[in-house]
Protein backbone atom coordinates (compact mmCIF):
# COMPACT_ATOMS: atom_id res chain seq x y z
CA UNK A 1 0.00 0.00 0.00
CA UNK A 2 0.94 3.11 -0.89
CA UNK A 3 1.78 6.47 2.23
CA UNK A 4 -1.59 7.43 3.57
CA UNK A 5 -3.23 10.29 2.86
CA UNK A 6 -5.35 12.48 5.63
CA UNK A 7 -8.92 14.55 5.68
CA UNK A 8 -10.35 16.01 8.44
CA UNK A 9 -14.33 15.97 8.12
CA UNK A 10 -16.28 17.96 11.40
CA UNK A 11 -13.17 17.57 13.44
CA UNK A 12 -12.33 14.38 12.91
CA UNK A 13 -9.11 13.54 10.99
CA UNK A 14 -9.80 10.24 8.55
CA UNK A 15 -6.78 8.23 7.04
CA UNK A 16 -7.04 7.21 3.67
CA UNK A 17 -4.47 4.74 2.13
CA UNK A 18 -4.20 3.43 -1.57
CA UNK A 19 -4.31 0.04 -3.01
CA UNK A 20 -3.38 -1.04 -6.39
CA UNK A 21 -4.21 3.03 -7.38
CA UNK A 22 -7.15 2.90 -5.80
CA UNK A 23 -8.41 5.03 -2.41
CA UNK A 24 -9.87 3.05 0.92
CA UNK A 25 -11.08 5.55 3.77
CA UNK A 26 -10.57 4.47 7.16
CA UNK A 27 -14.19 3.58 9.03
CA UNK A 28 -12.41 3.16 11.91
CA UNK A 29 -11.35 6.85 11.97
CA UNK A 30 -15.08 7.45 10.73
CA UNK A 31 -16.83 5.79 13.55
CA UNK A 32 -15.61 8.43 16.08
CA UNK A 33 -18.12 10.85 15.02
CA UNK A 34 -20.61 8.89 15.73
CA UNK A 35 -22.83 9.38 18.62
CA UNK A 36 -23.24 7.04 21.28
CA UNK A 37 -21.52 3.52 21.81
CA UNK A 38 -21.18 1.88 18.03
CA UNK A 39 -19.07 -0.28 16.46
CA UNK A 40 -18.58 -1.16 12.44
CA UNK A 41 -20.12 -4.61 13.06
CA UNK A 42 -23.37 -2.73 14.21
CA UNK A 43 -23.48 -1.20 10.55
CA UNK A 44 -22.19 -4.51 8.84
CA UNK A 45 -25.10 -6.47 10.29
CA UNK A 46 -27.83 -3.71 8.92
CA UNK A 47 -29.90 -5.84 6.55
CA UNK A 48 -29.78 -2.71 4.37
CA UNK A 49 -26.06 -2.44 4.63
CA UNK A 50 -25.37 -5.86 3.37
CA UNK A 51 -27.91 -5.62 0.36
CA UNK A 52 -26.03 -2.52 -0.32
CA UNK A 53 -22.38 -4.40 -0.57
CA UNK A 54 -23.78 -7.12 -2.20
CA UNK A 55 -25.14 -5.58 -5.19
CA UNK A 56 -21.69 -3.26 -5.01
CA UNK A 57 -19.33 -6.00 -4.94
CA UNK A 58 -21.39 -7.55 -8.38
CA UNK A 59 -21.22 -4.90 -10.27
CA UNK A 60 -17.78 -4.40 -9.73
CA UNK A 61 -15.71 -8.03 -8.30
CA UNK A 62 -15.82 -10.55 -10.79
CA UNK A 63 -14.38 -13.06 -7.86
CA UNK A 64 -17.49 -12.12 -5.68
CA UNK A 65 -18.74 -15.40 -4.07
CA UNK A 66 -22.45 -15.65 -4.04
CA UNK A 67 -22.68 -18.21 -2.32
CA UNK A 68 -21.19 -16.70 1.00
CA UNK A 69 -23.14 -13.62 0.40
CA UNK A 70 -26.88 -15.67 0.15
CA UNK A 71 -25.97 -17.23 3.47
CA UNK A 72 -24.99 -13.58 5.25
CA UNK A 73 -28.10 -11.63 4.08
CA UNK A 74 -30.28 -14.27 5.07
CA UNK A 75 -29.38 -13.99 8.42
CA UNK A 76 -28.48 -10.11 8.60
CA UNK A 77 -30.67 -7.92 10.45
CA UNK A 78 -31.14 -10.84 13.35
CA UNK A 79 -30.78 -10.00 16.78
CA UNK A 80 -28.44 -12.58 17.56
CA UNK A 81 -26.29 -12.57 14.19
CA UNK A 82 -23.16 -10.53 13.99
CA UNK A 83 -20.32 -10.48 11.58
CA UNK A 84 -16.57 -8.67 11.38
CA UNK A 85 -15.11 -7.20 8.74
CA UNK A 86 -12.81 -9.88 8.06
CA UNK A 87 -15.04 -12.63 8.23
CA UNK A 88 -17.56 -10.57 5.21
CA UNK A 89 -13.95 -11.07 3.03
CA UNK A 90 -13.30 -14.34 4.01
CA UNK A 91 -16.84 -15.24 3.48
CA UNK A 92 -17.25 -13.32 0.36
CA UNK A 93 -14.49 -12.46 -1.55
CA UNK A 94 -15.18 -9.27 -1.11
CA UNK A 95 -13.08 -6.46 -2.37
CA UNK A 96 -14.85 -3.21 -1.19
CA UNK A 97 -14.25 -3.32 2.95
CA UNK A 98 -10.59 -4.13 3.86
CA UNK A 99 -9.10 -4.83 7.61
CA UNK A 100 -5.82 -3.87 7.97
CA UNK A 101 -3.10 -4.07 10.64
CA UNK A 102 0.23 -2.54 11.61
CA UNK A 103 0.79 0.90 11.89
CA UNK A 104 -2.17 2.40 9.93
CA UNK A 105 -4.64 -0.68 11.24
CA UNK A 106 -8.17 -0.63 11.13
CA UNK A 107 -11.09 -1.17 8.64
CA UNK A 108 -11.06 0.52 5.12
CA UNK A 109 -13.80 1.27 2.50
CA UNK A 110 -13.79 1.98 -1.12
CA UNK A 111 -15.15 5.84 -1.25
CA UNK A 112 -18.57 4.35 -2.51
CA UNK A 113 -18.80 2.60 0.52
CA UNK A 114 -17.23 4.56 3.18
CA UNK A 115 -19.81 7.57 1.36
CA UNK A 116 -22.65 4.91 2.74
CA UNK A 117 -20.99 4.41 5.99
CA UNK A 118 -20.69 8.14 6.05
CA UNK A 119 -24.87 8.56 5.92
CA UNK A 120 -25.03 5.76 8.81
CA UNK A 121 -23.61 8.11 10.87
CA UNK A 122 -24.97 11.25 9.47
CA UNK A 123 -26.64 12.85 6.58
CA UNK A 124 -24.36 15.99 7.33
CA UNK A 125 -21.58 13.67 7.91
CA UNK A 126 -21.49 12.74 4.39
CA UNK A 127 -21.98 15.46 2.76
CA UNK A 128 -19.03 16.95 4.20
CA UNK A 129 -16.82 14.15 3.62
CA UNK A 130 -17.49 13.67 0.11
CA UNK A 131 -16.85 17.88 -0.10
CA UNK A 132 -13.57 16.90 1.28
CA UNK A 133 -12.57 13.71 -0.55
CA UNK A 134 -13.21 15.97 -3.56
CA UNK A 135 -11.18 18.37 -2.47
CA UNK A 136 -8.41 16.03 -2.19
CA UNK A 137 -8.43 14.22 -5.59
CA UNK A 138 -8.92 18.04 -7.04
CA UNK A 139 -5.93 18.88 -5.36
CA UNK A 140 -4.10 15.53 -6.74
CA UNK A 141 -5.33 15.89 -10.15
CA UNK A 142 -3.89 19.74 -10.03
CA UNK A 143 -0.45 18.64 -8.89
CA UNK A 144 0.00 16.05 -10.92
CA UNK A 145 -0.82 17.88 -13.98
CA UNK A 146 2.02 20.27 -12.75
CA UNK A 147 4.40 17.52 -12.45
CA UNK A 148 3.50 16.80 -15.63
CA UNK A 149 3.65 19.78 -17.20
CA UNK A 150 7.12 20.27 -15.81
CA UNK A 151 8.17 17.39 -17.62
CA UNK A 152 6.70 18.71 -20.70
CA UNK A 153 8.58 21.94 -20.79
CA UNK A 154 12.25 19.88 -19.63
CA UNK A 155 11.17 17.97 -22.66
CA UNK A 156 10.77 21.20 -25.14
CA UNK A 157 13.99 22.65 -23.40
CA UNK A 158 15.80 20.03 -24.62
CA UNK A 159 14.21 19.58 -27.60
CA UNK A 160 15.47 23.42 -28.56
CA UNK A 161 19.01 22.56 -28.06
CA UNK A 162 18.58 19.08 -30.04
CA UNK A 163 17.25 21.58 -32.46
CA UNK A 164 20.42 24.04 -32.73
CA UNK A 165 22.61 20.96 -32.83
CA UNK A 166 21.43 20.25 -35.91
CA UNK A 167 21.06 23.59 -37.31
CA UNK A 168 24.71 24.09 -36.47
CA UNK A 169 25.87 20.62 -37.35
CA UNK A 170 23.57 18.70 -39.82
CA UNK A 171 21.97 20.84 -42.14
CA UNK A 172 24.21 22.70 -45.01
CA UNK A 173 23.65 26.41 -45.98
CA UNK A 174 22.77 26.34 -49.42
CA UNK A 175 19.43 23.25 -48.52
CA UNK A 176 15.52 24.56 -48.38
CA UNK A 177 13.28 25.30 -46.19
CA UNK A 178 11.86 21.72 -47.11
CA UNK A 179 14.95 19.96 -46.96
CA UNK A 180 15.51 21.32 -43.30
CA UNK A 181 11.98 20.66 -42.07
CA UNK A 182 13.16 17.09 -43.74
CA UNK A 183 16.26 16.94 -41.96
CA UNK A 184 14.69 17.77 -38.33
CA UNK A 185 11.77 15.57 -38.79
CA UNK A 186 14.57 12.58 -39.53
CA UNK A 187 16.53 13.00 -36.46
CA UNK A 188 12.99 13.54 -34.58
CA UNK A 189 12.29 9.86 -35.69
CA UNK A 190 15.72 9.14 -34.98
CA UNK A 191 14.63 9.43 -31.45
CA UNK A 192 11.52 7.96 -31.59
CA UNK A 193 13.22 4.67 -33.17
CA UNK A 194 15.34 4.90 -30.24
CA UNK A 195 12.66 5.06 -27.57
CA UNK A 196 9.59 3.72 -29.07
CA UNK A 197 10.74 1.76 -31.72
CA UNK A 198 8.82 2.87 -34.56
CA UNK A 199 8.45 6.40 -36.30
CA UNK A 200 5.55 9.22 -35.84
CA UNK A 201 4.20 8.30 -39.32
CA UNK A 202 4.17 4.32 -38.42
CA UNK A 203 2.62 5.29 -35.02
CA UNK A 204 -0.04 7.28 -36.33
CA UNK A 205 -1.22 4.83 -39.17
CA UNK A 206 -1.60 2.10 -36.51
CA UNK A 207 -2.70 4.39 -34.08
CA UNK A 208 -5.95 6.30 -36.41
CA UNK A 209 -7.85 7.63 -33.40
CA UNK A 210 -5.20 8.60 -31.30
CA UNK A 211 -4.99 11.96 -29.72
CA UNK A 212 -2.03 14.02 -30.55
CA UNK A 213 1.14 12.48 -31.61
CA UNK A 214 3.49 9.49 -30.44
CA UNK A 215 4.97 12.00 -27.76
CA UNK A 216 1.57 13.10 -26.61
CA UNK A 217 0.76 9.45 -25.92
CA UNK A 218 3.95 8.81 -23.57
CA UNK A 219 4.23 8.08 -20.08
CA UNK A 220 6.07 9.80 -17.55
CA UNK A 221 9.10 7.37 -17.59
CA UNK A 222 9.14 7.90 -21.63
CA UNK A 223 8.86 11.32 -21.35
CA UNK A 224 11.99 11.86 -18.88
CA UNK A 225 14.05 9.44 -20.96
CA UNK A 226 12.91 11.55 -24.72
CA UNK A 227 14.53 14.81 -22.61
CA UNK A 228 17.54 12.71 -21.74
CA UNK A 229 17.86 11.15 -25.30
CA UNK A 230 17.64 15.15 -26.77
CA UNK A 231 20.50 16.28 -24.73
CA UNK A 232 22.52 13.18 -25.52
CA UNK A 233 22.23 13.28 -29.25
CA UNK A 234 23.05 16.92 -29.32
CA UNK A 235 25.97 16.12 -27.68
CA UNK A 236 26.87 12.92 -30.21
CA UNK A 237 25.68 15.57 -33.31
CA UNK A 238 28.84 17.81 -31.94
CA UNK A 239 31.07 14.84 -32.22
CA UNK A 240 30.23 14.31 -35.63
CA UNK A 241 28.69 10.84 -35.01
CA UNK A 242 27.02 8.88 -37.94
CA UNK A 243 23.59 8.87 -37.39
CA UNK A 244 23.48 4.96 -37.46
CA UNK A 245 25.83 4.77 -34.66
CA UNK A 246 23.71 7.53 -32.88
CA UNK A 247 20.97 4.99 -33.40
CA UNK A 248 22.49 2.32 -31.62
CA UNK A 249 23.89 3.96 -28.88
CA UNK A 250 20.33 6.01 -28.01
CA UNK A 251 18.52 2.74 -28.17
CA UNK A 252 21.36 0.96 -25.72
CA UNK A 253 20.67 4.48 -23.57
CA UNK A 254 16.79 4.32 -23.17
CA UNK A 255 16.44 0.33 -22.76
CA UNK A 256 18.86 1.08 -19.46
CA UNK A 257 16.94 4.17 -18.66
CA UNK A 258 13.23 2.47 -18.81
CA UNK A 259 14.61 -0.27 -17.18
CA UNK A 260 15.66 2.03 -13.92
CA UNK A 261 13.20 3.84 -14.20
CA UNK A 262 10.08 1.91 -14.11
CA UNK A 263 11.37 0.45 -10.67
CA UNK A 264 11.60 4.27 -9.50
CA UNK A 265 9.81 4.56 -6.31
CA UNK A 266 9.95 8.12 -6.71
CA UNK A 267 8.50 8.43 -10.08
CA UNK A 268 5.65 6.04 -9.03
CA UNK A 269 4.26 8.92 -6.74
CA UNK A 270 3.89 10.98 -9.79
CA UNK A 271 1.25 8.86 -11.18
Amino acid sequence: MAKNKMITVKGVKITIIEDNDVDYISLTDMIKAKDGDFFISDWLRNRNTVEFLGIWESVYNPSFNYGGFAIIRNQAGLNNYKISVKEWQEKTNAIGLKATTGRYGGTFAHPDLAFEFGMWISAEFKIYLIKEFQRLKAEESKNLKLKWNIQRILAKVNYQIHTDAIKENLIPKELSKKQINFVYAHEADLLNVALFGTTAKLWRDQNPNAEGNIRDSANIEQLVVLSNLESLNSALINQGLPQIERLKQLNTIAITQMKSLLGNNNLKKLK
